[in-house]
């Protein structure tokens, strides 16, 4: 509670006083307590030391008087005190005595000495009793002073907590005080971070519209500060377009001047675009124009110099396409608000390098177009002239990208730069009737130039030049002249033709085939089934054939081209000519169409031609001429993959005017209930009728109408003696029909083989009509035993009694089997192959059920 001072002014010490004060002191920080230690060491200083009291003592001879001494710090010192002043006491007393004595010198001295002794023997009794009252003196002084120190220590200590309580009180208030006023501060801080951020929104308007709208704006367009500039106004638009009416009222007013900024800052651009480009082709048109240049360096003179500054105009041009983007949500085909700037870019270069390289490609296409080899030649000319025109539209696509990003607007430009070759190639496929040249060329340009649409497309660079789009004009161009030409040569050649009397002179055609057909070379024919050993005088191919005039006699299919034509009507030479010819070589709904139409005129033509041969030889003539040659058309086809089908559409009438004479004849022709109930139930509406076209069900239904045309026919012939309208004549006699009918049968079987041999070469062909006949014969003579049957009252039980085996009686009608047995040994069908083939009857079997078609 005190420092150690203290304790130095309560009690004298025998050390020195310089070296009390010379010894170090801590010093404790000042507190709220030093006040109170202040007053206590003041009234300390009113105490007298001990050392004073034991003077005056022994001035008065006396005993010391009590005083409230300085208190001790401990009891330790307390007892150290207390015995330094008795033993200060004896002392004294002991002088006292010892100074008594020298002074006597008589009686009277002693007498007094005596007297003082006696005294002192006295006060010397009662020593111990008066140190021990002294001593408890000193004690209750010392208590009493500590319980005043006590007492003042408590009420300092009792105002200090009412200090400390009212300090925390203020304290608290004073910390709530500073806590709403930091969150007043935050939110005046957020308050003024919003204003000044929604602000600088607005204030950039005057600065940017002072910065565009100055003297000479244009000439910090290709800087970095420009791009930072037009960057700020885009942040600024989408600001104002996310903070429009009603979160801030000028929004609005505020974006369209934006706008308009932005407007001008990317007409700045344009300008300056558009003027560095004319610099460059100024620069480059001069030089070309002051000398004359070779190839090679008017070619570094068009390309390195306009690489020279490409890098950094395509910066400055890449600024408007960034914002030439079509907006989110916008219609489809709808241009962005700044795709109009960017366009006159592409329009402004185009139109820049096209009055520089045009006119040079103009004149070597010209050049090209004049040279001997290719003046009069189609595909030459094409060949070398679409080489040169894309070695161009290679070396203008790599600079393209040298300037611009992406490929809009380069296609429009590459199409400018192929007009020299489309003015010269355009007029020459117009004029070019050969339907060879025009093939060849469409060839070339698929081959070459066009992507094969059936494959899967390869990974193509997104910088790599697709020159099958530049090109697709001159390949329409050709396949609409090959197309056109194909229906003049279908026109002309198949539906109008008209034949010579040589040509339909059948059967003799046939032989002549055969005599020349026996002298040439014939590889033998494979196939899965084994074939007659016979060789065939007319093979046929198997896979489409390119028919061409000047075909060689050994063709790429292996077999005389020329042997496999000269039995052919020239019609079908001709469809078979344009199917192979087009094939692949346009569209396939084109090819399907025309197709489609090849196959139906052939057919028409082909039966034209079959109905004058059988007026000028025999129906028999007409009827296997037609089904050899729908036969080699249809084997033909198959091979092209005619897969559509075309709608022939028409509207039908008739209903429309029957309604009409109904309501007339009733008279209530002008009755509007009448008209309606018509209109409503159809009745006036024409009908659309839809007749399919199908090449291939067309070819087939013709082919068994003929078909069964000729069976039908040479059945008849040998059934005539036994049919319905002979049988029902008076006096018939069924014995001697059925014996007419062997004979005629006999002799038309030679007649029918000896047809089938002349006209076609496969003998499961032949052997499947002679089938047929003989079918078609059992059930002519099953319908006559039937009949007959019935005539006698007899059931015939389906036109069979019993079958019997072995050879009928001669004065009856044989039955049903027994006819069909005798038939079967007459026709031979399948014998006369198995034969030919060494397989016997296994074979014949075969036959037999494959007779229909």
């Amino acid at each position: 509670m005190y420092d150690d001072a203290s304790y130095y002014t309560f009690i004298p010490s025998a050390a020195p006083q310089e070296d009390r004060q010379a010894t170090p002191k801590h010093k404790r920080r000042q507190s709220l307590l030093e006040k109170a230690r202040e007053d206590t060491q003041a009234n300390d200083r009113t105490l007298e030391p001990i050392g004073e009291l034991f003077a005056s003592a022994s001035r008065d001879a006396s005993p010391p008087k009590a005083t409230l001494s300085r208190r001790a710090q401990s009891y330790t010192d307390f007892h150290h005190a207390a015995r330094s002043v008795l033993d200060k006491d004896n002392s004294f007393k002991q002088k006292k005595a010892t100074k008594g004595y020298e002074a006597i010198k008589d009686d009277l001295g002693f007498a007094d000495w005596y007297d003082s002794l006696e005294d002192d023997l006295l006060d010397a009794g009662h020593e111990e009793y008066m140190d021990y009252q002294r001593q408890l003196d000193l004690v209750s002084a010392h208590l009493d002073s500590l319980l005043s120190d006590t007492t003042s220590s408590l009420d300092l200590l009792s105002s200090l907590s009412d200090s400390f309580k009212a300090v925390e009180a203020q304290t608290t208030t004073f910390q709530k005080q500073c806590e709403g006023l930091i969150k007043e501060q935050k939110r005046l801080t957020q308050l003024a971070d919003g204003i000044s951020h929604n602000l600088k929104y607005y204030s950039f308007l005057e600065p940017v519209t002072r910065r565009l709208n100055a003297p000479g704006a244009g000439s910090f367009v290709r800087s970095e500060e420009f791009s930072s500039m037009l960057a700020r106004l885009d942040e600024c638009l989408e600001y104002m377009a996310a903070h429009s009416q009603p979160k801030h009222r000028e929004a609005s007013t505020y974006r369209s001047r934006y706008r308009l900024l932005m407007t001008r800052g990317l007409t700045l651009i344009r300008v300056n675009f558009v003027g560095g480009l004319r610099e460059i082709a100024s620069d480059v048109t001069k030089r070309i124009s002051d000398r004359q240049l070779n190839e090679t360096t008017m070619s570094a003179l068009l390309y390195a110099k306009f690489r020279v500054g490409a890098s950094e105009l395509k910066e400055v041009a890449q600024e408007i396409r960034k914002r030439a983007v079509r907006a989110p949500g916008a219609e489809p085909g709808a241009e962005s608000e700044y795709q109009s700037l960017m366009n006159e870019l592409y329009t402004s270069y185009s139109a820049t390098r096209g009055k520089l390289v045009i006119p040079l490609i103009r004149k070597k296409i010209g050049d090209i177009a004049a040279a001997p080899s290719t003046s009069k030649e189609l595909v030459p000319f094409a060949r070398n002239s679409i080489s040169y025109i894309r070695d161009m539209c290679t070396s203008e696509n790599e600079l393209w990208r040298e300037w611009f990003e992406g490929k809009d607007g380069l296609y429009d430009f590459l199409e400018s730069v192929c007009e020299p070759l489309y003015d010269h190639l355009r007029p020459r496929i117009i004029h070019e009737n050969e339907i060879l040249k025009l093939c060849e060329l469409c060839t070339l340009l698929q081959t070459r130039y066009m992507h094969d649409q059936e494959e899967d497309e390869p990974t193509v660079d997104a910088n790599e030049l697709d020159f099958s789009v530049l090109i697709q004009p001159a390949l329409e161009d050709a396949q609409t002249r090959l197309v056109f030409r194909t229906q003049a040569i279908l026109r002309d050649e198949i539906e109008r033709y008209k034949p010579k009397p040589d040509v339909l002179d059948y059967p003799a055609n046939n032989r002549r085939v055969s005599l020349s057909g026996t002298k040439g070379q014939r590889p033998a024919a494979t196939s899965r089934r084994k074939e007659s050993n016979a060789e065939p005088t007319t093979p046929v191919p198997k896979t489409p054939m390119i028919v061409e005039e000047g075909d060689s006699p050994n063709g790429q299919w292996g077999f005389d081209t020329q042997a496999a034509l000269q039995g052919w009507y020239p019609t079908l030479r001709k469809a078979i000519w344009l199917l192979s010819r087009i094939y692949r070589l346009v569209n396939s709904t084109v090819f399907d169409d025309l197709a489609h139409q090849i196959v139906h005129q052939t057919t028409l033509s082909l039966h034209h031609a079959s109905a004058l041969i059988a007026a000028r030889s025999s129906p028999a003539d007409g009827h296997l001429f037609l089904i050899k040659h729908l036969l080699f058309l249809k084997q033909q086809i198959v091979a092209f993959d005619i897969e559509y089908v075309s709608p022939d559409i028409s509207f039908d009438f008739s209903g429309l005017s029957a309604t009409f004479y109904e309501l007339r004849d009733r008279g209530g022709f002008f009755d509007p209930r009448n008209l309606w109930r018509s209109f409503s139930g159809g009745r006036l509406l024409p009908k659309v009728v839809e007749n399919m076209l199908d090449a291939k069900v067309e070819l087939d239904g013709r082919l068994r109408q003929v078909i069964t045309e000729f069976t039908t026919a040479f059945a008849d012939r040998i059934l005539r003696p036994v049919s319905e309208d002979e049988a029902k004549k008076k006096g018939f006699d069924a014995i001697g029909a059925v014996e007419r009918v062997k004979g005629l049968a006999e002799e038309e079987v030679g007649v029918l083989r000896g047809k089938l041999e002349e006209y076609l070469d496969d003998g499961r062909t032949r052997e499947t009509l002679v089938g047929a006949v003989q079918d078609l014969v059992v059930q002519g003579y099953e319908g006559f035993y039937e009949r007959l049957m019935r005539g006698l009252g007899v059931d015939g039980g389906g036109g069979r009694r019993g079958s019997r085996k072995g050879k009928g009686r001669e004065d009856e009608v044989w039955d049903v089997d027994m006819f069909e047995e005798w038939a079967g040994g007459v026709f031979r069908v399948g014998k006369v192959l198995g034969r030919e083939n060494g397989d016997g009857d296994e074979d014949a079997g075969s036959v037999s059920g494959t007779r229909s078609f």
